[in-house]
């Protein structure tokens, strides 16, 4: 199916090489999707492949100066539209380490990132917990410096890679000096006493995922990421540059789910022709191509700038998430319809599309937060 987006080198060169790692992973897919750990066949490819490198800066063992948000995009994109098991995994690479990356320590960096190129080390990004989710201010996990050290308190729940990952970046509430309550991030490594997981709910389209308990866990003042109540600041970085590539993730899943549909109407005939052939099949096939296509336009741009200053341009990722999100929706609804009963086959690739395709539209910003925004964003423009 033809691609409407033409990519100078290295890019191009990103997105074969992406496309032959998923065609390795492609027989691998459905056994992995349905796990709730890691699934160890799947992550022996990502690491063989050398695609972890793209989440990481060169000096740590990555590929490019600083991370490079449309690299990113092209491996999700590829990645997701063969298996949503490899894509996170190799998407959460990039949302657990990325602040290190902008706001980590030499030290911090040397010890972690290396790891998290080579896909030996996972990442995790702990923020949400059972009463914050996407207000961040609500957080409850509270950090307490005591003289060089930090003691950590709290609870975080649907965390990705918990009970998997090496290490942790963590955001608490800490009273500074002043006597103001700010948000500062900290490293946390995995085997820290009194860290602990446990499994989170069952989701539709299963992830690893799970609950992180942190009950007097002591780092090391070392371990801060950046300055006191300014835990923010990197964890937005993150969102900028990562809210994009949940874009791309979504483009690649209704471009596979669409590929899928369209096969199906050319070789299934009714009432004497093909499916694709009568015309309110047509117009389903020709509304999804129209949103992938342009969707995927949209998010290679926003990535680009993204490339150039993430936080200046935080408002251009989340409007390609929110766009690309709700259009991979419609998509794969179409596509259901297309495929008629065989839409709705336990198991099927189609099946596993339609109910991975409602998750994008809640993680990482659900639309109607990112709506919220788009529009703050929209007013200042016009005012």
């Amino acid at each position: 199916m033809t691609v409407l987006a033409r990519l100078e080198e290295p890019y191009e060169a990103i997105r074969e090489e992406a496309r032959t790692v998923a065609a390795e992973l492609e027989p691998l897919a459905e056994a992995a999707d349905a796990r709730s750990d890691v699934d160890p066949g799947v992550l022996a490819v990502l690491r063989k492949s050398g695609l972890t490198r793209y989440t990481v800066p060169a000096a740590y063992g990555g590929a490019f100066p600083a991370v490079d948000p449309l690299a990113v995009c092209l491996v999700r994109e590829q990645l997701m539209a063969v298996s949503s098991h490899a894509d996170s995994l190799f998407a959460l690479q990039g949302i657990g380490s990325f602040a290190l990356s902008v706001a980590g320590t030499e030290a911090q960096r040397r010890t972690w990132l290396p790891g998290v190129a080579t896909g030996e080390v996972l990442a995790a990004l702990a923020l949400t917990e059972p009463v914050a989710g996407s207000d961040l201010k609500g957080i409850t996990t509270t950090a307490t410096a005591t003289g060089d050290a930090v003691v950590l308190n709290g609870h975080k729940s649907f965390i990705s890679n918990a009970g998997a990952a090496g290490f942790y970046t963590v955001l608490a509430k800490e009273v500074l000096p002043t006597g103001e309550a700010g948000l500062s991030a900290f490293v946390v490594p995995a085997g820290s006493p009194g860290l602990s997981t446990a499994p989170a709910p069952e989701l539709i389209a299963p992830h690893v995922l799970g609950d992180l308990v942190l009950n007097g866990v002591t780092v090391d003042d070392a371990a801060r990421l950046g300055q006191p109540g300014h835990g923010i600041g990197p964890v937005l970085a993150t969102l900028a540059v990562f809210r994009i590539s949940v874009a791309a993730a979504a483009v690649g899943l209704a471009q596979r789910a669409l590929e899928e549909a369209a096969r199906h109407a050319a070789r299934r005939e009714q009432f004497g022709r093909p499916l694709v052939r009568l015309g309110p099949v047509a117009g389903h096939l020709a509304d999804a191509w129209a949103d992938v296509a342009s969707t995927r336009l949209l998010t290679y741009e926003a990535a680009r700038l993204a490339g150039e200053d993430p936080r200046a341009h935080l408002e251009h990722s989340s409007l390609a998430k929110l766009a690309a999100t709700e259009a991979c929706s419609r998509v794969v609804d179409r596509c259901v319809q297309v495929m008629g009963r065989w839409g709705l086959v336990a198991g099927s690739r189609i099946e596993r599309c339609y109910r991975q395709a409602r998750a994008m539209r809640i993680y990482e910003g659900a639309s109607e937060v990112i709506r919220l925004g788009v529009a703050r964003q929209l007013a200042s423009e016009v005012a």
